[in-house]
């Protein structure tokens, strides 16, 4: 084999290997990402840099109840009252790709995939209910030290709901501003993502966020 061709094979396998290796880092261990949402302000603010946790899915961890975590954006963000179900407070999920190779562009490559960044409320088998401007968990006000003050927590569909085995109900600190568990129901755990470990920008806020 021509040495020119021979190196220049290398270097491609190489590179594929490089390749292959940063996708399964990515999705399994962890990943950086940039703040492009408001719904977390003033925790998280546009333009930041986080550190994401991945291998709490990778082995199936437990999710915990202030933790922010990524998910996959529900099919309906929001749910008409007429729909929604107090009784099966659900986030709907029922466009997932068809095909091994549109699954793959999605789930490991997420090419045309939406994901939002929340707060851990509630996890299974927790009794939500928010009333005059304030959360309740299981019976009693929630503290609430991450939000700024005078922020009040508006009723939306689901107001009052046990959240399902295997879910999560999450919200965004800046209620106002934020499209959440309240409209669209309680996320499958199997649809989080990752749990925010750090901010490592700004320098002036690296570190763990609260």
């Amino acid at each position: 084999m021509n040495p020119k061709v021979k190196d220049l094979l290398e270097w491609i396998y190489c590179i594929l290997i490089a390749l292959v290796l940063a996708i399964l880092f990515r999705y399994f261990i962890g990943t950086p990402t940039v703040v492009k949402q408001p719904s977390m302000y003033d925790t998280l603010e546009d333009g930041q840099r986080l550190w994401l946790n991945r291998w709490v899915r990778t082995v199936n961890g437990e999710y915990h109840r202030g933790e922010i975590v990524t998910f996959e954006a529900p099919s309906e963000p929001i749910v008409s009252l007429e729909k929604a179900d107090n009784n099966n407070p659900k986030a709907i999920y029922d466009e997932d790709p068809e095909g091994i190779f549109s699954k793959f562009a999605y789930y490991v490559l997420e090419i045309n995939k939406t994901s939002y960044i929340k707060r851990v409320i509630g996890i299974e088998g927790d009794h939500i209910k928010i009333e005059d401007g304030k959360v309740y968990l299981n019976g009693e006000e929630l503290d609430e030290p991450y939000l700024n003050e005078g922020v009040i927590t508006e009723s939306r569909v689901y107001t009052d709901i046990i959240v399902p085995e295997d879910y999560v109900f999450v919200m965004g600190d800046n209620r106002s501003h934020s499209t959440d568990s309240r409209e669209f129901g309680c996320v499958p755990v199997e649809r989080l993502e990752s749990r925010v470990a750090f901010r490592f920008w700004p320098f002036s806020k690296f570190g763990k966020v609260d």
